[in-house]
């Protein structure tokens, strides 16, 4: 894909513009400019003169503020300010985007929303407080002719499926990704030490502990298990549940990710509804936290991940973790500045015991427009182009073509000459765009053979799961839902990293904490929506 210069696209813009001055007819014909032709050949911009034509209103210049999560890359300013010449150009708007840490997500996220302050966008998805934040009134609502009108490009290329999963009392408040992510958790190891190891192609997390230990005995600046604060934390633990049973929790009880409380196994077609104390819930919640423990007390986990807010993947490019967690998607990046520091990399997708990984719902990753939204039409004609539009998704996701990615005359992907995955400023992936059309995306010319072919399977490697697409309404139950999210940083966290003396006696009080929290009653709450939509599957 060619995209023009800076340079290019303010000339550009300055031909159009003394075109339209020169002829007094409207813009570009993808723009939805109001221009029109006035008696006596006079331009208006005039809102009325755009109603009569059909076209948008875009007389009045706005910017539009937005929230993604994560942290934002160097090169963000150059990006966006790419992006904001040709939003103005194509809409007469431009674009903040602020960032949410991931360590700040529980905290700063419904308190922006609740702020009241000028928003315009966030991003959002089932497992981030999409439900709990609509029931709130923290979002507008969405209408089918909302979205047919000022997103054209997102409206045909959408599955209707996606509206209605994305319903929260009837209402949708969310636009989802209309290409969910065709991804397989992932764990990553160094070759160089799993030789050391005597550590053969490993398929389970459970086979590492000799690798684990060669990394605490042999490399003192790194961590074997060097967890951060939000995604890694439970991360280890749950690959290790994963081994048992194709186990889904939150986000079905709660929306939040480090929540506790139900669970369904993925592959059960019954979708029969399970608590802590159910099997194979607590028989494979109790292999995994006496794995944890072992490995706590080993030494192979850093003390205290709650305080750490740097992802073991990051830490594994820099030499201060053993291993490198994310998913087939998130990890290129990690595996690309690898390759680039001669460290050769061994990729094991987490599966369940049948040796799949779940399919991801559009909710997965996805915008919502804030219920006080200054601009909410404007908005969404930004989104269209951001989410739909291939050079704004190019720019985006990839950056600047020619500064921050080139591509190949066979069509992949790769780093502009001089350019090293350490110096790119604007990694792929890491600007938060989550939620852009990736049917868009080519391959990269750093993927290894064992990526290539992880990637090439991971349509035979994803399984339906039978909650696809359901989301679990709080509101009769947020109090104890509240309730749980306590108990669950207070008693459940400390369970998957190991930092407990006792691992019976913790998860007897685990059991005692949830119960009090009022454990049965989200459980009676969760059985009935989920009968009500398996009910409607049929």
């Amino acid at each position: 894909m060619k995209g023009l210069t800076r340079r290019g696209l303010s000339l550009l813009s300055g031909v159009l513009l003394l075109s339209m001055a020169l002829t007094a007819c409207g813009g570009n014909n993808n723009s939805g400019s109001e221009a029109t032709n006035a008696p006596g050949g006079a331009a208006t911009n005039t809102p009325a003169a755009a109603e009569e034509s059909g076209k948008p209103d875009h007389s009045k210049e706005v910017k539009l503020v937005g929230y993604l999560l994560g942290e934002a890359p160097k090169g963000m300013p150059e990006v966006m300010a790419a992006v904001n010449e040709k939003l103005k150009q194509d809409i007469n708007a431009t674009l903040e985007i602020n960032y949410i840490g991931w360590g700040d997500v529980a905290s700063k996220y419904p308190l922006i929303l609740a702020s009241g302050q000028d928003v315009d966008f966030v991003f959002a998805a089932d497992w981030n407080f999409y439900v709990s934040e609509s029931n709130k009134g923290s979002f507008l609502e969405l209408t089918e002719d909302m979205i047919k009108t000022n997103m054209p490009k997102y409206y045909a290329n959408q599955d209707p499926a996606a509206y209605q999963a994305a319903q929260v009392n009837g209402k949708q408040y969310m636009i989802p990704t209309t290409t969910p992510d065709r991804k397989v958790n992932v764990i990553v190891l160094r070759k160089d030490i799993m030789d050391e190891a005597g550590l053969v192609n490993p398929t389970k997390i459970s086979e590492l502990e000799p690798y684990l230990a060669a990394v605490k005995q042999n490399h003192p600046d790194m961590i074997p298990l060097n967890l951060d604060s939000q995604y890694d934390l439970p991360t280890p633990f749950g690959a290790l549940v994963s081994e048992k049973f194709a186990y889904a929790g939150a986000p079905m009880d709660s929306g939040d990710p480090l929540a506790v409380g139900m669970f369904t196994d993925n592959e059960d077609p019954a979708g029969k509804v399970l608590s802590i104390t159910d099997d194979p819930v607590q028989s494979a919640f109790k292999y995994a936290a006496e794995t944890m423990k072992k490995w706590y007390d080993a030494g192979y986990v850093n003390k205290n991940p709650y305080s750490n807010k740097v992802r073991s993947k990051d830490n594994f490019v820099e030499g201060k973790a053993g291993i490198a967690f994310g998913n087939t998607i998130d990890i290129q990046a990690a595996l690309a500045a690898c390759t680039d520091k001669g460290i050769e990399t061994y990729v094991m997708p987490v599966l369940s015991p049948t040796g799949h990984a779940p399919t991801s719902s559009w909710l997965n990753n996805g915008v919502a427009i804030a219920a006080n939204s200054p601009n909410p039409e404007r908005a969404l004609e930004a989104l269209d182009l951001i989410m739909q539009d291939e050079a704004y998704v190019y720019l985006t996701y990839y950056g600047i073509e020619g500064k921050h990615y080139a591509v190949t005359a066979d069509g992949k992907l790769t780093l502009p000459e001089g350019v090293t995955p350490e110096t790119n400023t604007y990694p792929a992936d890491a600007a938060g765009f989550w939620f852009v059309n990736k049917d868009y995306f080519k391959p990269d010319i750093s993927w290894t053979d064992s990526y290539i072919e992880l990637n090439n399977s991971i349509k035979d490697l994803l399984a339906p799961v039978t909650y696809l697409g359901f989301s679990f309404n709080s509101e009769k139950v947020k109090s104890e839902i509240a309730n749980l999210k306590n108990v669950s940083s207070q008693y459940y966290l400390p369970i998957t990293i190991g930092a407990v003396k006792d691992v019976g006696k913790a998860f007897d009080t685990l059991n005692d904490k949830l119960q009090s929290a009022g454990i049965d009653k989200v459980r009676a709450e969760v059985e009935a929506q989920t009968s009500a939509f398996l009910a409607g599957k049929k």
